[in-house]
């Protein structure tokens, strides 16, 4: 699937890669504000034995990092994956991790030569996520399963509907699974759902005492459940009839699918969100206060725009920056919204925090010239990079105190030959979740630790403040090093392959 938000970039690439030089953006209005803050400790949570690992790492996203400190992804073994499906951008077999207190465990996968993948984490060390499982006889493809890691990490497979494949999106305090499986009914449009399949795809809620419940569609023939909050109410998309629209791009996948809108599951029904007047939305994120945000096609389906859904307010259109495209990556519990929109008459893309109705341009470091919002926590701070379009990430960033955002290489111990270049997920203690590439090619998951008062007697961290006007003049070191993991013979990593179309890149 190329999901709807990376429909919407593809357009907004061509018209950047054709824009000067010269009309780069600067830096936010505010740059001339000094803030302080803080230093942050780095801990690289490295690999099991081979080159890379990595977050999951483009929305819809899952809980990467909770709030008492569990990280959650992928990481190389030193076997070669015979099928090569790149999820840590090369050709190694992965291992989940969950990492804790410096320390990172393997997540096992199912027996055989399977890669294994977690998406999710809860708060009391639940995860969610898949491993491959041989072959689909009926794609020739790698098949995946759906999988849930217990707290000591015992492996659970959660089985599907019938069919030949399933993921794990999301799992909560209490236990309760969401994601989607096949069932044994032919079916042309699954990979619309994060599978490619050849049967129907459905959106599922698994718990230990009812196994996998089918939780049906909004009247089409497919369904996939992405987010779960602490409630246990689920939010994904479904197709709403079986009908295919003649739209030359509908839903990013090349066209003539049926109508798709988001749902929130609650309470035992399936909730259809609507859409802003396309004819497809999905749901990027759902917070604990039962709000969904996500992205739609407005009438006519020629550009997309970021939602907002409650139940008392129904769908409500964020709007853009002042151009015609934009869409969410995530919302906290206070309703806060982050993501990226295009600037007036579609000049740039910039990350953006939507806050009680108002969008604020969150700007760009230096001359980078687009930049994207990924995450923000309870505090109001704002985690993101900065890119070329339609080429590589540039540096991670800090948005907090309104601004300016801040290069969080700045804000790190001198690593030479190290770039963080996006940051992903930020929680309520102000840790983030960033990857960063080393200059030989390797990519590394790194979590970063605040040296502030909530993180006392941290080994290595520098308790003083970083002027923001100081910090986003520094540049990040460049001299090369090879990482602990990494390959030897200064081999450059592939790019990335099939983790499903969550980790397509811009």
């Amino acid at each position: 699937m190329k999901s709807l938000r990376l429909t919407g970039i593809i357009a907004i690439t061509l018209f950047a890669l054709a824009m000067p030089v010269s009309l780069a953006p600067q830096d936010n209005a505010k740059q001339h504000s000094h803030h302080k803050h803080h230093h942050y400790q780095l801990s690289d949570i490295g690999t099991f034995g081979g080159p890379n690992s990595s977050f999951l790492g483009a929305p819809p996203a899952g809980r990467l990092l909770t709030n008492s400190g569990i990280a959650v992804g992928g990481a190389d073994t030193p076997n070669a994956d015979p099928l090569c499906l790149a999820l840590n951008f090369d050709c190694f077999l992965s291992s989940g991790f969950k990492w804790q207190d410096g320390v990172a465990y393997p997540l096992v996968a199912l027996p055989g030569s399977n890669n294994s993948f977690a998406f999710w984490a809860s708060d009391n060390g639940l995860v969610a996520g898949e491993s491959y499982n041989g072959i689909d006889p009926l794609t020739g493809s790698a098949a995946q399963e759906a999988i849930l890691w217990g707290k000591d990490g015992s492996l659970t497979d959660l089985g599907t509907l019938g069919g030949n494949q399933s993921y794990a999106s999301a799992v909560n305090n209490r236990g309760q699974v969401a994601g989607a499986a096949l069932n044994t009914i032919p079916d042309p449009y699954t990979s619309d759902f994060f599978i490619a399949g050849a049967t129907q795809v459905r959106a599922f809620r698994w718990t230990k005492s009812q196994g996998m419940q089918d939780l049906g569609t909004l009247g089409g023939t497919d369904s996939a459940a992405v987010f779960m909050n602490e409630r246990g109410q689920i939010a994904g998309w479904s197709f709403t009839n079986s009908t295919p629209n003649p739209v030359v791009d509908d839903c990013g996948n090349g066209g003539n699918v049926p109508t798709e809108d988001p749902f929130l599951w609650t309470d035992g029904q399936m909730i259809d969100l609507g859409t802003l007047g396309g004819t497809c939305g999905q749901a990027f994120y759902l917070n604990n206060r039962g709000q969904v945000v996500g992205a739609s096609y407005l009438a006519g389906d020629l550009t997309k725009h970021p939602f907002l859904w409650s139940r008392s307010e129904g769908m409500k259109d964020l709007g853009t920056l002042g151009g015609t495209f934009g869409y969410p990556d995530y919302i906290n519990d206070a309703g806060d919204v982050v993501g990226i929109a295009n600037t007036k008459a579609d000049q740039f893309l910039h990350g953006f925090l939507w806050c009680n109705g108002v969008m604020t341009d969150l700007g760009t470091l230096g001359t980078d010239p687009a930049s994207e919002a990924y995450g923000v926590n309870s505090q109001g701070q704002v985690v993101g990079n900065t890119f070329v379009a339609g080429g590589p990430d540039l540096r991670a960033f800090l948005w907090e105190d309104d601004g300016p955002m801040v290069n969080l290489n700045t804000l790190i111990p001198p690593h030479h030959g190290l770039r963080l270049s996006r940051a992903l997920y930020i929680n309520d203690r102000g840790e983030i979740a960033v990857q960063g590439n080393f200059s030989n090619g390797v990519i590394h998951a790194f979590v970063l630790i605040p040296c502030d008062e909530n993180h006392a007697d941290v080994d290595g961290c520098d308790y003083s403040m970083v002027d923001a006007s100081t910090a986003t003049r520094i540049q990040a070191p460049q001299a090369a090093r090879t990482p602990p993991g990494a390959m030897r013979d200064g081999t450059t990593i592939a790019s990335p392959g099939r983790l499903r179309s969550r980790m397509a890149r811009r």
